[in-house]
């Protein structure tokens, strides 16, 4: 079957390392919370061909296969093993010979989500899986999920909210969507933060802050009406702060489950929120983090 006929659903990246395995159960619990098939993905990167005066060593291909395959059957079993006692995902696999971006992006193009850890194995694998997670997240033609190597599924975080960094940009737009939509199948609050600027209070001589904030807060809740609608079920805490955006998402994801933002914005919190601010967030927090990401011209 080809890559365009088929139904990917759930897409992570698998290596063996703890935030790898870490990322597979976040992801096998994502699917069946989506209703979604997990696949899992090892691509074999020939690292050594790249070495014009060290030759391969025999065997050497053939052991990266069936190292290829031991990991993706550990992940399988990883997978299986996250899932609850009465629900079930189908979950397939796939070895993949070639560069890990270009075959993880390829493969974001087919799938809803693709879900990778935030290291790898080793100080090369490091290195290498960090510019792979930084890579989907500013180039996957699907929202990415970076996972952490932590307790992902620990039940002291499964009653947790879901933070949503909003600033009313089309990307901002997809993120809301996707915080309502996983708040909505955890059952859990959903907490809305809008960071009207970057700079401090204090930086802005004659700013009249509470007339600011009110119509902020108007304007935020304006926005979100919406998604209250389609969504009653979800709880929404509306949170508005000045102060600069990653500080304020980083401070406030300690105390949730999941955070959601948008691969990047528009004007002083958009433009950092989603530059520089989603890295910063990205490589601060511990808890899982989704970057949205539409499939989209824009995007490829």
């Amino acid at each position: 079957m080809s890559q365009a006929a088929r139904d990917y659903g759930v897409i992570v990246g698998v290596d063996g390392s703890p935030a790898s395995n870490a990322a597979v159960a976040w992801a096998a619990h994502d699917a069946v919370l989506r209703h979604l098939p997990l696949t899992l993905v090892h691509v074999v990167n020939p690292v050594l061909a790249t070495w014009t005066y060290t030759p391969q060593p025999d065997g050497f291909a053939v052991w990266q296969e069936n190292e290829g395959r031991r990991i993706l059957r550990d992940a399988l079993k990883i997978g299986e093993d996250s899932v609850k006692h009465g629900e079930s995902v189908p979950i397939e696999s796939e070895l993949i010979f070639s560069s890990t971006v270009e075959a993880l992006l390829d493969l974001s193009t087919h799938a809803e989500l693709v879900v990778v850890g935030s290291s790898g194995r080793g100080a090369l694998a490091r290195g290498l899986l960090g510019s792979v997670s930084s890579s989907l997240v500013r180039h996957g033609h699907c929202p990415v999920a970076v996972i952490r190597d932590d307790d992902v599924l620990s039940s002291r975080r499964s009653n947790a909210p879901v933070l949503v960094g909003i600033d009313g940009s089309p990307r901002s737009e997809l993120a809301t969507t996707i915080a309502f939509d996983e708040a909505s199948r955890r059952h859990v609050d959903l907490i809305a933060m809008h960071a009207w600027s970057d700079l401090e209070i204090f930086e802005l001589p004659g700013l009249d802050w509470a007339a600011v904030k009110a119509e902020e807060e108007r304007s935020l809740a304006e926005r979100l009406a919406g998604w209250q609608e389609n969504y009653p079920d979800v709880t929404v805490q509306r949170v508005l702060v000045c102060d600069r955006p990653a500080r304020a998402l980083i401070e406030t994801s300690e105390g949730v489950q999941l955070v959601v933002l948008g691969s990047h914005g528009r004007g002083t919190f958009s433009g950092m929120l989603l530059g520089s601010v989603s890295n910063a967030v990205v490589q601060a927090i511990r808890v899982p983090v989704i970057v949205a990401r539409s499939r989209d011209r824009e995007n490829r």
